[in-house]
């Protein structure tokens, strides 16, 4: 064979390497902690932001694991996942970004809907976080909240949380809620709920303590939102959360953040790192976008009616 032959073998198949190599799907990774609608809502939204900007088909694997609550199982996925070299990882809600944060060193992490991310210790700065890691927070807004409960209720004096001590989310939440409610001389009560099976306690524990309940972002609670709500209808206690998605489930109402939206801001975090931007140079995204859900049926089986100033500025009612 001549020598310039060899040298055009070469060539050709250096170029079908590369050609195949090109043609290798992007791989995005992604868990939660837990599966609830809010959380699976933020999946499908980054999902799809992948498929309608070219990762779609064979194009894209997008492989998705639940923790079912369980941070140890969080922990297991991550290390398993890191072991599988993809692309990128998706962590959604605080446990999961910090079991991924720890496994991973070099792939990167896209983290969403993490609460306090310089608290959970998952970035140590919101601008230009650094290493392999970048996201979305969902810091939620207490004093709407704490606002909007006051126009149901005015002379609100208690407000029950149940939540789980062991999330830092929820941990950040509660403790900006107290110093938004101490402002106005209301007390909050809160309700210890470690695990999915304790939440119906937890909240009942609140029945004749409160005024109303405040179902923060925990993913505990929301896991088993339905266990709060029963109790709100069987107390007529009121129950108020922190996100839209739970006054489809029962709360009488809730300024919120569109889960699915927060997915596709995500998701243009996560195009960001596949195009070859360093996640640690990317600043981490808050948030944006916020709606007002109403709940009138609920709200009569829980002992309480819906102002109609809140009435006239929903984004929806829920029939």
């Amino acid at each position: 064979m001549k020598l310039s032959s060899l040298f055009q073998g070469v060539a050709m198949a250096t170029a079908l390497f590369a050609a195949g190599a090109s043609a290798a799907p992007a791989y995005v990774a992604t868990t939660a902690i837990v599966e609830h609608p809010a959380l699976d809502a933020v999946r499908d939204g980054v999902k799809a932001v992948l498929e309608e900007n070219g990762y779609s088909g064979d194009k894209l694997k997008f492989t998705y694991e639940s923790a079912q609550g369980q941070p140890a199982i969080a922990a297991q996925i991550a290390r398993k996942l890191v072991g599988e070299k993809p692309d990128v990882i998706v962590a959604i809600a605080t446990p999961s970004a910090q079991a991924a944060v720890t496994a991973s060193k070099d792939i990167p992490v896209v983290f969403s809907v993490v609460t306090d991310p310089i608290g959970a210790k998952v970035v140590p700065s919101l601008t230009a976080p650094g290493s392999n890691v970048t996201g979305l927070s969902d810091m939620v807004n207490v004093e709407q909240h704490l606002a909007l409960i006051r126009e149901f209720l005015p002379d609100l004096k208690r407000l029950g949380i149940p939540f789980n001590p062991g999330e830092a989310n929820s941990v950040a939440i509660v403790e900006a809620m107290k110093q938004a409610a101490a402002a106005q001389g209301i007390e909050v009560v809160e309700s210890a709920a470690p695990k999915s099976s304790d939440v119906m306690i937890a909240t009942k524990q609140l029945v004749g303590k409160v005024d109303a309940v405040y179902a923060t972002t925990d993913n505990t609670i929301i896991s088993a939102f339905e266990s709060v709500v029963k109790v709100g209808i069987d107390a007529k206690l009121p129950v108020f959360a922190a996100d839209t998605a739970s006054v489809e489930r029962g709360a009488v109402a809730a300024v919120g953040y569109d889960y699915a939206a927060l997915g596709r801001q995500t998701g243009e975090l996560v195009l960001k790192v596949l195009a070859g931007e360093n996640p640690g140079d990317i600043d981490v995204k808050m948030a944006e976008g916020t709606d007002l859900y109403v709940n009138p049926k609920i709200a009569k089986r829980m002992g309480v009616s819906i102002p109609d100033a809140v009435l006239a500025r929903a984004n929806k009612v829920i029939d």
